[in-house]
């Protein structure tokens, strides 16, 4: 999530969840597990590529879900947010982790991670126009011999009502400019192989060499 203002994430939870979004958004994570459903698909994933205690950036953390969980296993993690509601629910569950607001086509945390995640369709979800400087900032912040995962909807059923697809192939092409080559691609957390009519991609990439 990117962008002054109100951002296209805000503008669809508001429109699907009201004011309260942030909240509604963490409790149906936690009404699922509850129900005894597995809500940690992508740091399960995390865990097959780096073993703690990796520095992991959580970009676009949102309510903290994911973050919290990998700092349960042992992993140093940061999570990063431009939707301050989202961090003021990440802050009151898990105030022990880094939580910080920033822009992810501009943000400069000065260090540099194992592991950069964007979950829960962070690409699809960010501003107009912005895709190709989001993609340079998370080159920026792997370190040498990282990765960078991000898994998100290719098609409307897979994806926040009202929020259009980033065609994959625009992805690659931002992430190859950023200096970003694919390694794997999976078509969900559970490194499925690839099918594009899943209507979802998890992506893996490291720095080109």
């Amino acid at each position: 999530m990117s962008g002054g203002g109100t951002t296209r994430w805000q503008q669809l939870a508001r429109r699907g969840a009201g004011a309260d979004y942030a909240k509604t958004y963490a409790a149906r994570f936690r009404a699922m597990a509850e129900r005894g459903e597995d809500i940690h698909g992508e740091a399960a994933l995390v865990t097959a590529l780096v073993d703690p205690p990796a520095r992991v950036l959580d970009a676009g953390c949102g309510t903290g879900r994911i973050g919290l969980r990998l700092h349960e296993l042992g992993y140093a993690v940061v999570g990063v947010d431009v939707d301050d509601t989202m961090l003021h629910v990440a802050r009151a569950e898990a105030p022990e982790v880094d939580w910080r607001e920033a822009d992810l086509a501009t943000f400069d945390l000065g260090q540099r991670f194992d592991l950069v995640l964007l979950a829960g369709n962070i690409v699809p979800l960010l501003e107009p126009g912005t895709l190709a400087p989001v993609a340079a900032r998370l080159a920026a912040h792997v370190a040498p011999g990282g990765r960078v995962v991000c898994g998100f909807g290719l098609d409307a059923a897979h994806l926040p009502a009202g929020c259009p697809v980033t065609p994959l192939a625009d992805f690659d092409d931002a992430m190859a400019a950023a200096g970003l080559e694919q390694e794997a691609r999976f078509s969900g957390w559970d490194r499925a192989p690839f099918d594009p009519a899943s209507g979802y991609v998890v992506a893996v990439h490291r720095p080109a060499s």
